[in-house]
Order: structure tokens, then C-alpha cells, then sequence
């Protein structure tokens, strides 16, 4: 478990015991809750570092099992020398074998050191240094003494609580007698320093605390002694104590004193008194522990005086603590502060060389928080007062990180770092506090900017992830001050200047990631995309909103400006830093086109209304610029993607206007504005075979992009919209209406000249990745195209010149258009009959028969109904002679030859 978090655990048990405690005897319930809250909290910690110990035993043992054993060596062998007698005789076997040195004696062991008559228990590992402190006073050396000690202590303040209440002895007389006691035990452990060194320092320990017992007693329960003199005598105290235990070297002698220092005004207390007495009492105190560390680097001294000092002020203030009072407490508690950041300054700097950059990280960071939260309490909601506080210790920390950074000696980085660390979350707390929620996001925006830079720069993963969160809490406090009930969320004025901080810093931060992609984090590696659409997202609200304020008038055309400027600067973003979200944004450009084609279809009578004439002029240059940029390699789907959809969406919106001006400039012909949709995607299908030869940028770079992808469509479109033109009555007005020289047939012939060109300039195309188109498709496709225009300008010109309605029930009943659709499909089936014959296409001349055989049998089930009437013997005369010139000139289908 954290330092803090116990310290945070005894400050809360303080409080619930205080709480739960009679109205007697609250600061001792208060001290006894803080006590088990740690005890508690310290045996969580103890438990999680057995069960890592006993983790680590059995890793450690299964190594040595899995591990091979090492042979043991062999032992030192000489051959014996063979004797002089039987040198000429053969050497026997016996003789030969070597024989076994005797191991050399080894150096002998130096004596042992006598064993101690009580030997300190073995602390655990990664044991809380105070609790080591705490069970080595109790385990360690005479510990009967050193129980007896503390036995004794509480013996006294019970005596001069007793003896206050029942006995008539004179008070100074009373007082007098335990000070000379307590002076008479320190003679005696001093005496006893060099002979009995463990027993002497738990009798000075016990002669110390008792001094301090009897002289706050003396001053705050009995008031037989001034403050003018009691303060000094403290003061004397104090001093005899850090010296005492500098000279003798002893933080256990330290602790005692400091523990009985702090524990007497607690149990000599009746309930009444002046809070001022007792903090200044409690000042004098951590100065003695601040000189002592000046000298001495002893941790639970320290963190015994930090507990002390803020458990029980906390205690009293939670029970005792007025508004009144804030003029009186506060002054403490900024000495408090700066005595314990001198202190934890101290820690560092008094470290050995093999501890140089060690902190105490339970004053560093224990000391703010528990502070900063007494001071809020103090202040009771007055956040103006409260953001000055925040400020304040900002700034001490901030000058305490230069000072740590300009020492001439070896300089502490972790502790200035934690320092940097502590004086930028003070500045960020006191923004809000401050300002409001607009300059708050801004400031935190930058901060969190900073924070990200520096945690790159430091390749340390916790700035990182702090600034990051820093950006999004700035957004945070940024909507709310969004005006929710208007339909564009509208942000109170002044506000875009903040919206453009919090995006400019998400930005920054994106950036700043990506460049130092390699020193992150798994978990960090969305984190560049991430505050790149974080930033996208603001700077898009803001954008927004000013429109929606200063240009309501033009804002579809603003809104689109603001739209390309916006891919434009994302794909600027990409273009220097590889953000896959920034590319992704600048794609985004033609959706956006498209949603505001949507809203202009619905809202707009023409493109170019409102604005339009510039805004979707610079959509469309902006589109292609980004096109350019990212579209790929040729062929690739995406580039195929892009080019067709942007020519598709030209078109339209091209056509539109056109058809629009047509119509305002024509207003009695709608058949102008009907041929007007034609026109533009005709002509560029007329132009797309010089253009994708001649021009390498877009048309020839993705020739098969334009050819079989956007050309195709554009063909779709143009013979959908001859379908749609064939129902059309052809009004032309101002202008007579003429068969085949109105402008609407004019443009389906128009198209249909285009078709048939585009189909045989693609009939030999054939393109990597794409199969040849099927030839038994389009033409046949064309020719069904052509014969319903010739249909429509039959029955166009029978509803102008005739005055037959141009509808289906009228046209189905009138026995004129029944007989004129017979003949003019025997003329067709004629011509395509003899045409076939003539160029040898079986096909064509099959379909000619299968148009004859409609219209013979249209005679017999549409015409012959028509009883009496000249119609009826014009379609049969007028077939049968067609029949007769097919059956002389064509009679038979031509042989078997390929259509083309």
C-alpha cells in the first residue's frame, strides 16, 4: 500500500474515532482510530509482501529444481615414485597407482562475536521504515526497559491529571517534582550512556518526554507558567532532545522524545484550552525534528512528526474548528507546510552516495494533499481565497524545484521532478478555482500540451498520459458552457479563442506523440489519433458556432468553405505528420460534399443560391487538391473511388445549375430544362476519350478509374435519363414544335450519338484488372434506347399536331395512334430487315421479323377492334405493302456472321 494512502487511512480513522468517541475524550478516541487505521493498513501491506515472498520462494525454488547438477571435482592426484631396488625389475601395477593428496588445511575462521542478550528480530523485506522503527523500539535491545518507558509515561500524565483533581498539594510544588524527576533520569541514562547504551536511551527517552508533559501541563492546564516562559523552556526541550539523540546517534532515542513530545498535550488535555498554545507547542516541536534533519537523514522520525502534527490538527479541527478561527490556524498551517518540505528537502539531500536521488515520497506528495484539503475545509466553499492557496503553493514548489536544480552540488532530478510535478497540478487546481470555465479549459489545454511535450522529452510514460487526460478535462469544462437549448449548441461569446487553444493544444499533443511513436507505451498508441480528432472535434464546434453567429445568412456556403478548409488543413497535418486520423479526415471531403448536395436538393433552389457559386467552386478545388494527395497508387480502389465519385458529383451538381438557368432564362419550355440535365454529362462523355489520352493529371494517371468506372456511370445516367425524357410531352416553347428539331429530341439524339461513341471507343479497351466489356450488351441496349425515342417522338408529335393527350388511357384508345405505332414498326422492322441482308446480320434481321410479327399480331388483337373505321384499313393496307417489299427484297434471314 502507497505511503499516502496510509497516512490518508490514519487520517480518516482519526476522524471516525473522534467521531465515535464520548465528548470527553475525543482527542484520545481520535488517536486511537488513527492508530488502528494505520496498524490496520500496514498489516495490508505486510500481507501482499508475504504473498510476493512466498510467490518469489517457490520461482526460485522450481529454478533449482529444473537446474543441472554440477559434477564435483576430482581430487589431486601424484604417482608414487618407484623404489631404487626394483628399478630394473617391471613395473608392477601397484607401483603405478597414484596415490590421494590430503587436503590442505583450511585458513582457520575468526571467532564469532559474542551473541547479545537480546537480539532485534529480523525486519521483513520492503518493510515501512516507521513500523520497523516502531517494532525494533519494542523488540530490539532491553525491551522491558524500553516498555517501562512508555508504562511510565502514561504513569505521569495520569499522576498530573490525578493530582490536579483530588490532592491539595500546590500545584507548582506537584510540577516541580516531576520536572527534577524527569532531569534526574536523564542524569542517570546519560551516566549510563557508555556502559549500558540501549537502557541509558530509553531512560533519557522517557526523562525527555515527561519534561515536555510537565511543562505544557504547567502552561495550558494549569496556567502556572506564562507563554512568555513556557515557549522558551520548550523550545530548551526540544533542543536538549535533538542533541541528545545527534550526539548518540539514535533515532530511537529521537522518535521516543518526539512520540512523547506529541502525546502529552493528547493526554494531559481536559477538553478546554487554546488551540494557539497547542499548535505553537506543536511548532516548537517540528522544529527540533527539522533540526535534527538537518543533521540526520531518519525517516520515521519524520514521518512519526508528519502523522502527529496533521492526524491530531485534523482531529481538532473536524471537533473544534470555527470560521473565526482562520485568522489564528492559518498561520500554523503554513508553517507546518514549509516545515515539512524543509524537512523532505532535508531527507534528500542527507542521503549516503549509493542513495543519491532517493525521496521520501510519503512527505513529497503527503504533505500538498493533506494541506491543500485542510486548507479547503478552513475556507468553507470560498473558492477566490482557495485558488490564491493553490497558487501560493504552486509557486513555493516551482522555486523549491530551481533552488533543488541550481545547487551547486550534485543536483536530486527525481525530486525536482516531483516538484515540477506538484507546483503544475497546484497551477492546474487553481485555474479553476479562479477563473471561469473558458479560461480554465485554455489553461488546461496548454498545460496538458506541456505536460505531453515534457513527457516525451523525459520518455517517462506518467506526464504523458497526465497531459493527455489534461486535453480531454479541458473539452470537459469547455461544454459546459455550451447554451444546450439552442439548436446549434451556441458558445457564449468569446469563446472561440478557448475553443481554438483546446484544439491548437490537442493538436500539439498529437503531434508531439507521433513524432515520438517509438518511445510509447502499447496502451499509447491510439493516443496521437485520439487528441487529433479531439482537436478536430473542437476546432470544428468552434468553427460552427461562429458561422452560426456572424454569417446566418450565407452559413450552408460558409459551413461548406469552412468544411474544405478543414480537410485541407488535415491533409496539411498528414502531409508533415503521418496521423492515419488525419488522413482519414481529408477523405472525409467528399461525404461532407455530399451532405450538403442533400441539404441544397432540399433547402436550395439552385447550387449556386446563397453563396454557392464560390463555396462549392472552392469544395471542388479543395476535393481535387486532396485527391491529389492521397489517392494512391492507379487502380487502387480508393483511387478509383475518388475520381469517379468526385466526376459523378460534378455532374450532378453541374447539371443542376445548368438546367436551373435554362429554366429561369425559358421559363414557358420545360422541355429546355429537360434537355439541360443531358447536356453537361454528354459532353464530358464526349470528351473523356481525349481526355484520359491527353491530360495525365487526373484522366490519364486513372484512365481506368474514368473509362470503365466514371464513364460507365455518366452512360447509366444518360440512358436513364432518356427513359425519363421518352415520357416527356416535348412542350418547346417559345418555339413551334417540330419532330426531331425540338430541343428535346435534339438531345436524345444527342445522347444517343455519345453512347454509340463511347461504346466503340471502349469496344477495344481493355484495362489491367478489368475484363473486356461483353459485347452482346451494350448494343443491343442502345438499340432498344433508340427505338423507344423514335416511339416518343411519334407519339410527341401525334399529341401536338393531333391533340391527343400525351397519356396512356388516350393514347391506348385513339385508333390514330394505334394505326401510326402499326406502320411506323413495320417501317423500322422494314429497314432493319433489308439493312441486315444487306451487311449479312442474322441477328438484327431476326429481331426486324420478331418487330413484324408484334405488329401483325398487334392488327389482329389491338387494330381489328376499331370496326369501320379508316384507321383500321390504313394499318392493314400499310403492313400488308411493307410485308410484300420485305418478302422481295429480304425474304429469307442472311447466313450465320458475327454481330458487330
Amino acid at each position: 500500500m502507497d505511503p499516502i494512502m496510509r497516512a490518508v487511512l490514519a487520517v480518516v480513522g482519526a476522524i471516525i474515532g473522534a467521531g465515535l468517541g464520548g465528548p470527553d475524550a475525543r482527542f484520545v478516541d481520535a488517536i486511537i482510530g488513527a492508530v488502528l487505521a494505520y496498524v490496520i493498513a500496514e498489516l495490508s501491506y505486510l500481507r501482499s509482501q508475504q504473498r510476493k515472498l512466498d510467490a518469489e520462494l517457490k520461482r526460485l525454488r522450481t529454478e533449482l529444481r529444473q537446474r543441472p547438477a554440477v559434477p564435483a571435482p576430482e581430487p589431486t592426484v601424484t604417482a608414487t615414485p618407484p623404489r631404487a631396488a626394483e628399478d630394473s625389475s617391471p613395473t608392477r601395477v601397484s607401483d603405478a597407482t597414484p596415490a590421494v593428496m590430503p587436503p590442505k588445511a583450511s585458513a582457520p575462521e575468526p571467532p564469532s562475536p559474542p551473541p547479545r542478550s537480546a537480539p532485534a528480530l529480523a525486519a521483513p523485506a520492503d518493510e515501512f521504515p516507521l513500523i520497523t522503527a516502531i517494532r525494533g523500539f519494542f523488540t530490539g535491545g532491553n525491551a522491558m526497559v524500553r516498555i517501562g518507558v512508555v508504562v511510565l509515561f502514561f504513569g505521569v500524565a495520569f499522576l498530573l491529571r490525578y493530582m490536579a483533581e483530588h490532592t491539595r498539594v500546590p500545584i507548582e510544588y506537584r510540577l516541580t517534582g516531576i520536572a527534577l524527576s524527569s532531569l534526574a533520569l536523564l542524569g542517570f541514562g546519560w551516566h549510563l550512556r557508555l556502559r549500558r547504551a540501549g537502557y541509558a536511551l530509553a531512560v533519557q527517552g522517557g526523562g525527555v518526554g515527561i519534561l515536555y508533559l510537565t511543562v505544557f501541563a504547567a502552561m495550558r492546564l494549569y496556567a502556572v507558567l506564562p507563554a512568555t516562559m513556557a515557549f522558551p523552556l520548550l523550545v530548551c526541550v526540544a533542543a536538549l532532545s535533538a542533541m541528545l539523540a545527534i550526539l548518540q546517534d539514535s533515532l530511537w532515542f529521537a522518535l521516543l522524545g518526539v512520540t512523547g513530545g506529541f502525546l502529552a498535550p493528547v493526554l494531559a488535555s481536559t477538553g478546554e484550552g487554546s488551540h494557539v498554545v497547542l499548535f505553537s507547542y506543536y511548532a516548537i516541536l517540528n522544529f527540533g525534528i527539522f533540526a535534527v534533519a538537518w543533521f540526520k537523514a531518519w525517516r520515521p522520525l519524520n514521518i512519526a512528526g508528519f502523522i502527529f502534527t496533521f492526524a491530531i490538527g485534523t482531529a481538532w479541527g473536524v471537533l473544534r474548528y470555527r470560521p473565526e478561527d482562520l485568522a489564528s490556524t492559518e498561520p500554523f498551517l503554513v508553517l507546518f507546510f514549509l516545515l515539512y518540505l524543509g524537512i523532505s528537502m532535508l531527507f534528500s539531500l542527507r542521503q549516503p552516495a549509493k542513495l543519491t536521488d532517493y525521496i521520501d515520497g510519503t512527505l513529497i506528495f503527503g504533505t500538498p494533499i493533506v494541506v491543500f484539503a485542510l486548507q479547503s475545509a478552513m475556507l468553507h466553499g470560498r473558492l477566490m481565497p482557495l485558488a490564491y492557496s493553490a497558487l501560493a503553493m504552486s509557486a513555493v514548489y516551482l522555486l523549491a524545484a530551481l533552488f533543488m536544480k541550481r545547487r551547486r552540488s550534485e543536483p536530486q532530478p527525481l525530486m525536482v521532478e516531483s516538484f515540477i510535478a506538484l507546483g503544475i497540478a497546484f497551477l492546474t487546481l487553481a485555474v479553476p478555482l479562479a477563473l471561469d470555465a473558458r479560461w480554465n479549459a485554455a489553461a488546461w489545454a496548454l498545460e496538458g500540451s506541456a505536460l505531453v511535450w515534457v513527457g516525451c522529452r523525459q520518455h517517462r510514460v506518467l506526464p504523458r498520459v497526465c497531459g493527455a487526460l489534461l486535453s480531454l478535462a479541458a473539452g470537459w469544462v469547455l461544454s459546459t458552457r455550451f447554451d444546450m437549448t439552442s439548436p446549434h449548441f451556441i458558445l457564449t461569446p468569446a469563446g472561440y479563442l478557448t475553443e481554438l487553444t483546446v484544439a491548437g493544444a490537442a493538436l500539439f499533443s498529437a503531434r508531439t506523440l507521433q513524432v515520438h511513436r517509438d518511445d510509447l507505451r502499447q496502451f499509447e498508441v491510439a493516443g496521437p489519433d485520439l487528441l487529433f480528432c479531439w482537436a478536430l472535434l473542437w476546432w470544428v464546434f468552434g468553427g460552427l458556432n461562429e458561422i452560426s453567429r456572424y454569417l446566418p445568412e450565407y452559413e450552408t456556403a460558409a459551413e461548406l468553405i469552412f468544411a474544405t478548409v478543414t480537410t485541407l488543413l488535415s491533409s496539411e497535418v498528414h502531409r508533415r505528420v503521418p496521423l492515419a486520423a488525419a488522413r482519414v479526415a481529408a477523405l472525409l471531403q467528399w461525404p461532407v460534399m455530399c451532405l450538403f448536395a442533400a441539404h441544397a436538393v432540399i433547402t436550395l433552389p439552385h447550387p449556386a443560391a446563397d453563396g454557392g457559386w464560390l463555396s462549392w467552386p472552392a469544395a471542388f478545388i479543395g476535393a481535387y487538391v486532396i485527391m491529389y494527395r492521397h489517392e494512391g497508387m492507379p487502380r487502387a480502389w480508393l483511387s478509383n473511388a475518388l475520381n469517379s465519385l468526385h466526376t459523378w458529383l460534378l455532374c450532378a451538381l453541374s447539371s443542376w445549375e445548368f438546367a436551373w438557368a435554362l429554366e429561369k432564362v425559358l421559363p414557358s419550355g420545360p422541355s429546355w430544362s429537360m434537355a439541360a440535365w443531358s447536356i453537361i454529362p454528354a459532353l464530358l462523355l464526349f470528351l473523356l476519350p481525349t481526355l484520359v489520352t491527353r491530360v495525365t493529371w487526373p484522366f490519364a494517371r486513372n484512365r481506368d478509374a474514368y473509362l470503365f468506372i466514371a464513364g460507365v456511370g455518366v452512360a447509366a445516367y444518360l440512358a436513364a435519363w432518356s427513359l425519363v425524357a421518352d415520357v416527356s410531352p416535348g412542350d418547346s416553347a417559345p418555339l413551334p414544335y417540330l419532330p426531331l428539331l425540338n430541343p428535346l429530341d435534339l438531345a436524345e439524339a444527342f445522347v444517343l450519338m455519345i453512347l454509340v461513341r463511347y461504346w466503340r471507343f471502349l469496344r477495344g479497351m481493355r484495362a489491367e484488372g478489368f475484363p473486356l466489356m461483353d459485347r452482346r450488351v451494350p448494343m443491343p441496349a442502345l438499340c432498344a434506347l433508340a427505338f423507344l425515342w423514335l416511339n416518343a417522338v411519334l407519339l410527341r408529335t401525334l399529341h401536338q399536331w393531333a391533340g391527343i393527350p400525351f397519356a396512356v388511357d388516350p393514347m391506348m384508345n385513339s385508333t390514330l395512334v394505334q394505326t401510326s405505332l402499326s406502320i411506323f414498326w413495320a417501317v423500322l422492322a422494314l429497314v432493319a430487315m433489308l439493312v441486315a441482308t444487306r451487311q449479312g446480320w442474322r441477328v438484327v434481321w431476326l429481331v426486324g421479323a420478331a418487330l413484324l410479327a408484334v405488329v401483325i399480331a398487334k392488327l389482329f388483337l389491338v387494330d381489328l377492334s376499331n370496326v369501320g373505321s379508316i384507321e383500321r384499313i390504313v394499318s392493314f393496307v400499310g403492313v400488308g405493302l411493307l410485308m410484300l417489299i420485305v418478302g422481295y427484297f429480304s425474304p429469307l434471314p442472311p447466313a450465320e456472321k458475327a454481330a458487330s
